[in-house]
């Protein structure tokens, strides 16, 4: 049902506007930090922490206010790596979830690593691991770019 979850999740289904989100991709040598998603959309997906800008906040702490919500980690935020547009629509074309992503590098500074909310799970993935964790080729682009550009750093 389109409003049941609108309320509780801050209208993120069935959005009147875009909503722009944060991700980090926090790299460590050859190895990223991803979570399982706990909510739609994606839903039970590896994918990296982030989530939705509040407002009043700057995109650099809503990032790290994400990352140590799902995974008690501090993180140092880098350069921006993508911008892409998540765009989801259901059966009869309507758009049902839509956001403006914008994607980070970044590194643990501090923290514990530990599941926290909107997430399931949380652990680090190293190069050969990715491919047993299905992410999306678009995921695994920018992943890709963050560690092209760890390495110049």
């Amino acid at each position: 049902m389109a409003g049941a979850g609108a309320a509780g999740r801050g209208s993120r289904e069935y959005p009147h506007h875009p909503l722009v989100s944060v991700g980090a991709v926090i790299v460590d040598r050859d190895h990223v930090l991803l979570i399982k998603r706990a909510h739609e959309p994606l839903k039970g997906a590896w994918s990296v922490p982030g989530g939705v800008v509040e407002l009043g906040e700057t995109l650099t702490d809503a990032l790290a206010r994400e990352v140590r919500e799902e995974t008690g980690l501090e993180v140092e935020v880098g350069p921006v790596l993508e911008v892409v547009d998540r765009v989801q629509r259901d059966a009869d074309g309507r758009v049902e979830y839509h956001f403006v992503i914008i994607d980070y590098l970044c590194r643990a500074r501090g923290g514990t690593l530990a599941c926290g909310t909107d997430a399931t799970d949380a652990r680090w993935f190293s190069r050969a691991e990715l491919e047993s964790a299905s992410i999306t080729p678009a995921l695994g682009a920018v992943i890709g770019k963050a560690w092209s550009a760890a390495a110049v750093r």
